[in-house]
């Protein structure tokens, strides 16, 4: 089993800047993409970034490309997420998601485990 939890959302004004960190605990980190989901209020859950296992390839959402970056720390069992240049738009509860794989690429396919979120708002 693997949990997930994630830390670092808040409140910040358009513009700003937040850090999410994705700790997990029950194994390690090693052999699993890891990336991030968001779900707005009233809308679908949407991708934002994964992580392939080594952190060597990553892939971003274009609504986010620029801005956001994704990172891990295998030695500590935890991801991140520096999210920049927040806009209103990225308002969402974001949420830490991992999925074994058999390949080095940033893939979550349909993830394994699922963190309980946490929470951004981006004021105007």
């Amino acid at each position: 089993q693997v949990q997930l939890v994630e830390s670092g959302g808040g409140l910040v004004q358009a513009g700003g800047s937040l850090r999410l960190s994705c700790a997990a605990s029950g194994r390690t980190f090693s052999r699993y993409a890891v990336g991030w989901f968001r779900q707005a209020p009233g809308k679908e859950r949407e991708f934002v970034a994964a992580i392939s296992w080594s952190g060597g390839s990553t892939y971003y959402a274009d609504s986010v490309k620029g801005r956001f970056t994704i990172s891990r720390d295998n030695a500590k069992n935890t991801v991140y997420l520096r999210m920049n240049s927040l806009k209103p738009e990225d308002t969402a509860v974001y949420y830490c998601a991992a999925t074994k794989s058999d390949y080095d690429l940033p893939t979550l396919g349909i993830p394994d485990y699922w963190g309980q979120g946490t929470q951004v708002t981006v004021s105007s």
